[in-house]
């Protein structure tokens, strides 16, 4: 996979490292005048955390995850929870999200009406699709169910989800699942590539499918825009998360106009 900036996990040691610095400082300039119990202590480091968060331009989720940390452990310790359990919990969450914060793509899931939207998009001929971090994988088979003619790939690099993909697509012969990272998938062969990332490793993929893929094939991009460039179809689809659907004929780049 291409380098990104930061790894999520670096700043979010720095805002966790940065919140108690300020927490505890508040708490010792305040001694005076309050004494904060041991739950209330940890609330006010995971606010601090998080606000250094979001001034680090951190993504919203990890404002959250920032705030909650150390007020969960907190009450992890009081419940006197096994060691046991939190190994299981541990392993468990690695293979549901293997390395997300190396690839920066969470887990999203694409819905029925997303998926009746991309069928919608797909040339009227027989070809050749992939999505880029598949999920489990119900988004492939229903392009499957209804386009029987088309053959469809998944690639997926967490193994639990991947193992959930393989399973519910026993029954679409027209239907691989693949287990790896997409950034080591050749794309040369495919007409049409879906992908629901996120807005981190969007230029390097433009950068991936105008080298690898053939001039006038297409790119869906489930809510995150290719930066920097205007998408020749925006989609509106009609659920409860207004799935918006950016679509780019590759090799043929219009760029972005400037807002005003």
């Amino acid at each position: 996979m291409p380098d990104t900036p930061t790894s999520p996990l670096r700043s979010a040691l720095f805002a966790q490292i940065a919140g108690a610095l300020m927490a505890f400082s508040l708490v010792w300039l305040g001694r005076t005048f309050f004494q904060l119990p041991l739950f209330q202590t940890a609330v006010l480091q995971g606010l601090c955390a998080a606000l250094v968060s979001w001034r680090m331009g951190a993504p919203r989720w990890w404002w959250l995850i920032n705030l909650a940390f150390l007020p969960l452990v907190v009450l992890a310790l009081a419940a006197d929870i096994a060691p046991g359990w939190y190994l299981l919990a541990f392993i468990l969450t690695l293979l549901l999200f293997w390395r997300t914060d190396k690839s920066r793509v969470p887990l999203y899931l694409s819905n029925a009406a997303t998926a009746a939207a991309v069928v919608r998009l797909l040339p009227q001929q027989a070809c050749s699709v992939i999505d880029l971090g598949c999920g489990d994988g119900r988004l492939l088979g229903q392009l499957a169910a209804a386009r029987p003619d088309c053959r469809f790939t998944g690639i997926e690099h967490a193994p639990l989800p991947c193992l959930l993909a393989k399973w519910l697509n026993r029954q679409h012969p027209n239907v691989v699942i693949r287990h790896g990272d997409f950034w080591q998938q050749p794309l040369g062969e495919f007409d049409a590539v879906y992908a629901f990332l996120s807005p981190a490793p969007m230029a390097a993929l433009e950068g991936k499918l105008e080298t690898e893929m053939q001039s006038g094939k297409l790119l869906i991009s489930n809510s995150f825009p290719v930066p920097a460039r205007e998408a020749d179809q925006l989609i509106e689809v009609n659920d409860r998360r207004r799935t918006r659907l950016f679509c780019y004929k590759i090799g043929l780049k219009t760029a972005a106009k400037p807002r005003n």
